[in-house]
């Protein structure tokens, strides 16, 4: 399989190009609009954006500073999508197997 944005060989079964980094196959972005926990810089606001589009987290970065430099509109809408948008749930860590209840002794 190739790779739809750098063109280089991959494996069949890959969600990531290697090479460029990029979702390939049918990887889709996030479902749901969401701030994450781990990355954001401030509210996580931008973060959740440039996941559920699949883009780079500077380039919305930029946008937004764009538009609060540019007329305000964009302190405003950061500070709603900062409230509207729901933060990602805690990751819970896998349970650790108990090894004693199904390990044997011998005396």
């Amino acid at each position: 399989m190739y790779c739809n944005y750098c063109g280089k060989v991959i494996q069949d079964d890959a969600n990531l190009c290697a090479y460029c980094g990029r979702r390939v196959g049918a990887v889709m972005a996030r479902r749901s609009l969401r701030r994450p926990r781990e990355g954001r810089k401030a509210a996580g606001v931008c973060l959740g954006f440039a996941e559920y589009f699949d883009l780079d987290v500077t380039l919305i970065r930029v946008v937004w500073l764009l538009c609060m430099f540019c007329g305000g509109f964009g302190f405003f809408a950061y500070i709603i999508a900062w409230i509207v948008m729901p933060e990602e749930p805690y990751a819970l860590p896998a349970p650790y197997p108990d090894n004693q209840s199904t390990s044997r002794t011998t005396t």
